[in-house]
């Protein structure tokens, strides 16, 4: 059985966009996008509520979320008075300029999100790259496990992203499918 995994999240200048059409690409999820204005449209929360499987990502803004994601879990508050996400499987990433960028605040909103609809989390399980012959491109080089962190330069384009920031994408998503496949 392949489970129904939805990716909703924002990407202000494409790099956030890159990391989920990577973790698609592992877990055979569908793409939706939180626009520009903070909106998601109806048939994206129809697709949200038939899912099995909701991955959270937002660039790291100012410590946190961006607002267009902050909006979307702000409406997502209908979604949680009638209990509609519960004990689905969350996971969540995030994409920003720092090796650092506090990113891991980001990741604590989306895990807290994920709580207050009363889902499950599922982090990255992967051993960090954190021996002295670990390189940047080596998988999961920020060596995060809350969620997935990835780190673009700030004067990177989405193409420009690091081969190893996509790679443990890519084996996160495959994570997150073998986990609903095993919960199914």
């Amino acid at each position: 059985m392949n489970p129904s995994i939805s990716i909703v999240f924002h990407s202000g200048y494409g790099h956030t966009l890159k990391v989920a059409e990577a973790i698609a690409c592992g877990s055979g999820g569908t793409l939706l996008p939180i626009d520009q204005h903070g909106e998601l449209p109806p048939q994206a929360w129809a697709h949200l509520d038939a899912s099995r499987v909701i991955v959270f990502g937002s660039p790291t803004y100012m410590a946190n979320v961006s607002w267009q994601f902050k909006k979307f879990a702000d409406a997502s508050s209908s979604v949680w008075a009638r209990q509609g996400w519960k004990d689905k499987l969350a996971a969540g990433f995030t994409n920003s300029a720092g090796i650092n960028g506090d990113k891991l605040s980001t990741l604590s909103t989306l895990v807290a999100l994920s709580q207050q609809h009363g889902m499950l989390w599922v982090g990255t399980g992967m051993p960090p790259a954190n021996t002295k012959a670990s390189v940047r491109d080596d998988t999961n080089y920020l060596a995060s496990f809350t969620g997935l962190m990835t780190a673009t330069p700030a004067d990177a384009s989405p193409d420009e992203m690091a081969a190893g920031d996509l790679k443990t994408a890519r084996l996160f998503g495959e994570r997150i499918a073998g986990v609903a496949r095993r919960l199914a």
